[in-house]
């Protein structure tokens, strides 16, 4: 049993039942499109609220506990989601198929987060946005979520795979998170908004 299916596997949301703010400040700012994948999605509180704004989501998760809550939480929320156990390492990323892919607190290896945002960047159609928020390297000094190991963290210069995209938001900076038990308190992000051109 990996790790997250066994975090995931209790009554409780690990990461509560609302969306990331940043994802919610993304959805008023820009449009996100009809057709989303939300990449290493959990518990699907994410993946839940863009269904509510009219979005067809596909969640992408390791963990199969993680998608069964998704869909009980889209259950009671009055909105339906595709969902696919994935392993990232494993992925066949299709070539201009989404109008948008998400990722929040996506944390991976440094070759894995590579191929990741590689993948993503192939994924998304021209005209699409991806939208993310991730800890940075700083964040190993807060302890208020995230990755104990710093490889796992994420620097600016990770998102010079989409260099060659409009950055319409880009911005590494300290907010605070307050997301069930997982993350609680003041933290060091990455934020990153790429149209593909």
């Amino acid at each position: 049993m990996n790790k997250w299916q066994e975090r995931f596997n209790q009554t409780e949301y690990v990461f509560g039942k609302e969306a990331n703010v940043f994802i919610q400040e993304a959805a008023e700012r820009f449009t996100i499109g009809k057709n989303v994948l939300a990449v290493a999605e959990g518990e699907g509180r994410n993946a839940v609220f863009l269904a509510e704004q009219g979005c067809d989501v596909t969640i992408w998760d390791f963990a199969q506990s993680g998608l069964d809550k998704a869909q009980a939480l889209a259950k009671e929320k009055g909105v339906q989601l595709k969902t696919k156990v994935q392993d990232l390492q494993e992925a066949d990323w299709s070539t201009d198929e989404y109008d948008a892919v998400i990722c929040v607190f996506g944390h991976f290896n440094p070759e894995l987060r590579m191929q990741t945002l590689k993948g993503i960047r192939q994924a998304v159609k021209p005209g699409g946005l991806f939208v993310t928020e991730v800890y940075a390297k700083e964040q190993i000094d807060y302890g208020t979520g995230g990755p104990k190991d710093i490889a796992y963290l994420y620097e600016l210069a990770d998102f010079d795979v989409f260099s060659d995209w409009e950055h319409l938001h880009f911005e590494k900076k300290e907010v605070v998170r307050e997301e069930g038990a997982g993350h609680s308190g003041l933290s060091s992000v990455i934020q990153f908004v790429g149209r593909k051109k």
